[in-house]
């Protein structure tokens, strides 16, 4: 399998290209997607309406209601949209859309209608862009059934998870990182795709396993790579499927190594930590050697001083003093 080292709005845009030209039935919407608005604010979309046309690649108003409305409709009736809403934060715009439409069409009509949609949407913290457009708000989706929450830590599985989305027959929230676009990775050929709901083990260890996700999980590597030279060997888990996540993998490996740090950008209060760490502890609490312990940032808006910024993101001390609050 050829691989060829390219960054992730480039791995993106390959997977997007390479999905409308193989079915007719990809569709792509959003604010300033299509090429006279330059393919998107990141130009993730770049190229696309010049190649399939205004029909399949068009630039909306900016109405996020009127984009996830058009979208879930359109999934109704054989499509396979993928609709662009530039920030995660404008997501709750649309919420109604997506909690009480999308997610429970399936459920609601017996199984009769799919909603093969897949929304994208970018956030991240460490840019300045303050309170309102850099959170994570991935445990609002993962709280709702019916919908498939997913992200990715490099480029090669931004491309291989997007690629699973789009032709899942769910409606699926795909994350980018925005923090991680210009990223170079080695990305395998065209078709390569990564199951939903599989966690993959990006870093060997037997002391102590850390469970992240999306940014969080490079912070997590550096972090047990500092370990090592103290002689703690930490194990890395990257759930990439938030909904669903990889219960059995993760619960395996805790049971090997009794010890579990969960962390993730996201405010710490409520969060997906919170849901991983109680099962662990439901499931493993006669084998654990200390509780899990969760990382991740106050209960406050992202701060627009870079000096607060900075502090707001959980960061690898912050992660390298849960580790050892488990191994004491």
């Amino acid at each position: 399998m050829t691989e060829s080292l390219i960054t992730t709005i480039q791995a993106l845009n390959s997977v997007l290209y390479h999905a409308m030209e193989m079915d007719s039935s990809v569709i792509v919407f959003g604010e300033d997607v299509a090429d006279p608005e330059d393919g998107g604010v990141r130009g993730v979309t770049k190229g696309l309406s010049t190649k399939f046309g205004d029909s399949r690649v068009r630039s909306t108003p900016i109405s996020e209601q009127a984009i996830i409305g058009a979208a879930i409709g359109s999934a109704m009736a054989g499509m396979r949209p993928i609709a662009e809403i530039m920030l995660m934060n404008f997501m709750p715009v649309a919420m109604d859309m997506i909690t009480n439409h999308a997610a429970k069409l399936r459920f609601m009509s017996g199984g009769q209608t799919a909603v093969p949609l897949t929304i994208r949407t970018g956030t991240g913290a460490g840019f300045g862009t303050a309170g309102q457009h850099s959170d994570y708000l991935e445990a609002w989706f993962a709280h709702t059934p019916g919908l498939k929450v997913v992200t990715y830590s490099s480029p090669a599985d931004a491309a291989g998870l997007l690629a699973s989305c789009i032709f899942d027959d769910d409606p699926c929230i795909f994350i980018e990182n925005f923090p991680s676009y210009n990223e170079r990775g080695k990305v395998p050929e065209v078709g390569y795709r990564i199951p939903l709901g599989k966690a993959s083990i990006v870093h060997e260890g037997n002391d102590v396993s850390i469970i992240s996700y999306g940014p969080q999980v490079r912070v997590a590597m550096v972090a047990a790579e500092a370990l090592l030279s103290e002689g703690v060997s930490v194990q890395v888990i990257d759930l990439r499927t938030i909904v669903p996540w990889d219960r059995e993998t993760v619960l395996n490996e805790v049971a090997k190594t009794n010890r579990a740090v969960v962390t993730h950008e996201a405010v710490k209060a409520f969060g997906v930590c919170a849901e991983v760490s109680s099962v662990i502890h439901e499931e493993l609490f006669s084998q654990l050697q200390a509780p899990v312990q969760r990382v991740g940032a106050p209960s406050c808006p992202v701060p627009y001083s870079s000096i607060l910024e900075n502090e707001f993101i959980p960061n690898v001390k912050k992660v390298i003093d849960a580790v050892k609050v488990t191994l004491s």
